[in-house]
């Protein structure tokens, strides 16, 4: 098993030149896993968490005061990034979009909904735990998000 790796993403691109890393790492044969989840579940995860912006989430927003505490907390998470280990209270398994998909589908379903924020679609959907936010700020969440869980990739 390896290390988690500590990333920092400050653009969209550099985010998908590191999905095409983990797919070329992955064509290899060097691309390890060091979470629970294989790579394909954790670039599935991320992709599927960009989606919901545009089709809906499939989870309800928390109580109001969890919001309100989530988004005092925004700023900080925004700059400093996502903390691990974080569980939805009452989704089964804590979150939702680890699909069982190759690394290579994976890989291309995330660089599309990458591309989609990219070209600045505008999300129908406000995220349940944020509210609405500012589509900067929304890349930035997402950007966010996958540091947290490409960190668990290593090659």
């Amino acid at each position: 098993m390896s290390a988690y790796r500590k990333l920092r993403f400050e653009s969209l691109e550099q985010c998908v030149a590191e999905v095409r890393r983990i797919v070329a790492a992955s064509e290899a044969g060097r691309l390890v896993s060091s979470g629970q989840w294989t790579p394909g579940q954790i670039l599935a995860h991320v992709a599927a968490w960009i989606e919901y912006g545009y089709q809906g989430y499939p989870i309800k927003p928390p109580p109001f005061f969890i919001r309100w505490v989530l988004r005092l907390r925004l700023r900080s998470m925004l700059e400093r990034g996502m903390p691990r280990g974080v569980k939805i209270p009452g989704v089964p398994g804590g979150t939702v979009g680890a699909d069982e998909m190759t690394t290579v589908a994976a890989a291309e379903r995330l660089l599309v909904a990458l591309r989609r924020l990219e070209q600045r679609q505008e999300a129908a959907f406000d995220s349940p735990a944020f509210g609405p936010m500012s589509h900067e700020d929304r890349v930035r969440l997402n950007l966010r998000h996958a540091e947290l869980h490409l960190g668990h990739l290593s090659y």
